[in-house]
C-alpha cells in the first residue's frame, strides 16, 4: 500500500495528461504553450525557491557524485559499444553510437525522479538531488556531442555548448539559488509568495506534460534496440549506482534510495530532441522515451520494495 500511495498520484497525473492529450480535449499547441510555463517558468521557480532554501553544507559530497556518475559513465561507455558492434549496420557509425549511448544513460530527472523522490522521502534529499540534476545535461550533452563531432564535419563548439547550458533554465534556476544561498540572500515576503506561488504547480505540470507528450510518440519499427536501450537505463544503471552506493562508499539508507530512484528514472525527452538535431537514432530513442516511461513503473515499485 505504501509504494502503490506512492506511485498511483504520479501515475494519475502522467495518465490525465495522455488521456486528455489522446481525445483531443488538449490540441499539440496547446501542449506546447503548457510545456513552455512548465519548463520556462513553474519549474525554474521551484528549483530556484528550493535551492536557496537547501542547506549547502550539507549537499555537496563527492563520493555522492561518484555514486551517480561512475556508472552512469560505464552504462553511457557500454552503450556507445553494443551499439558499434550489434546495431544493424546503417546505425554502427560512431555519431549513432554517441546518440544510443545517451539514450541508455540518461534520466528523466526533473520530470519523473524529482517528483518520485518528493513522494518517497519528503524534501530532506533536495538539495543533493539538484546537485545532481546541475551536472547532468552537462556531462552527458558534452559527451554526446564530442563523439558525434567527431565522426563528421560539423566540429564541436565549446563556446556554443557552454552557452546552452549556461541558459539552460533548469541549469540556470538551480545556479542562481545555489549563488543567492551561498551569499545569504532572502527573498522580500511579497516576492517570496510570489515564486512560491509560480513554484506550487510545477511537479503536476511536468508530469501531465510528460503523459501529454507520451502520446505523441510510438514505440517504432526499432522497438529492439529501444527495449535494449530501456534494459540498460531503467534495470542495469540502477542496479550499479546500488552497488556502487552501498558497496564501494557505504552511503546513508536515505541518500542510496535517493540515488537508486533518480538512476532508475526512464529516458528523458531532452535525448530525443539531440537525437533529431543529429539525424541519428530518432526512431530508436522516440521509442525509448515512451518504452522506458512505461517499464519505470515496475523499476520503481521494485526498488521502492527493496530500499523503503
Amino acid at each position: 500500500m505504501t509504494i502503490f500511495a506512492i506511485i498511483f498520484p504520479l501515475i494519475f497525473m502522467v495518465a490525465l495528461g495522455y488521456s486528455l492529450t489522446r481525445l483531443r480535449f488538449f490540441t499539440k499547441e496547446q501542449i506546447g504553450g503548457i510545456s513552455k510555463f512548465t519548463f520556462y517558468v513553474s519549474i525554474p521557480a521551484f528549483l530556484f525557491i528550493n535551492m536557496l532554501a537547501a542547506p549547502l553544507s550539507q549537499s555537496f559530497d563527492v563520493s555522492v557524485l561518484l555514486s551517480f556518475y561512475l556508472p552512469v559513465l560505464l552504462v553511457f561507455t557500454l552503450g556507445y559499444r553494443l551499439n558499434r558492434h550489434f546495431s544493424p549496420l546503417q546505425y554502427r557509425s560512431r555519431d549513432a553510437s554517441a546518440v544510443f549511448a545517451l539514450g541508455s544513460s540518461y534520466s528523466n530527472t526533473v520530470l519523473v525522479g524529482l517528483p518520485i523522490i518528493i513522494a518517497a522521502l519528503g524534501e530532506a534529499m533536495i538539495g543533493q538531488v539538484f546537485m545532481i540534476i546541475t551536472f547532468h545535461s552537462a556531462v552527458l550533452f558534452a559527451l554526446t556531442f564530442i563523439l558525434a563531432a567527431r565522426a563528421g564535419d560539423q566540429g564541436f563548439s565549446w563556446r556554443k555548448f557552454g552557452r546552452n547550458m549556461v541558459l539552460n533554465p533548469v541549469v540556470l534556476s538551480i545556479s542562481l539559488g545555489i549563488v543567492a544561498n551561498a551569499l545569504g540572500l532572502t527573498l522580500m515576503t511579497v516576492l517570496d509568495a510570489g515564486v512560491n506561488l509560480l513554484a506550487g504547480p510545477a511537479l503536476a505540470c511536468a508530469l501531465f506534460v510528460l503523459g501529454a507528450n507520451l502520446s505523441f510518440y510510438k514505440i517504432g519499427q526499432d522497438w529492439q534496440l529501444a527495449l535494449l536501450a530501456s534494459g540498460l537505463k531503467i534495470l542495469l544503471l540502477p542496479a550499479l549506482v546500488y552497488a556502487m552506493g552501498q558497496y564501494v562508499f557505504g552511503l546513508t539508507s536515505q541518500t542510496l534510495t535517493m540515488l537508486v530512484l533518480l538512476s532508475a528514472s526512464p529516458l528523458g525527452v531532452n535525448a530525443y530532441l539531440i537525437a533529431t538535431e543529429l539525424k541519428q537514432h530518432e526512431a530508436t530513442l522516440g521509442s525509448t522515451v515512451v518504452l522506458s516511461t512505461l517499464l519505470s513503473v515496475l523499476s520503481f515499485s521494485l526498488w521502492l520494495a527493496v530500499l523503503l
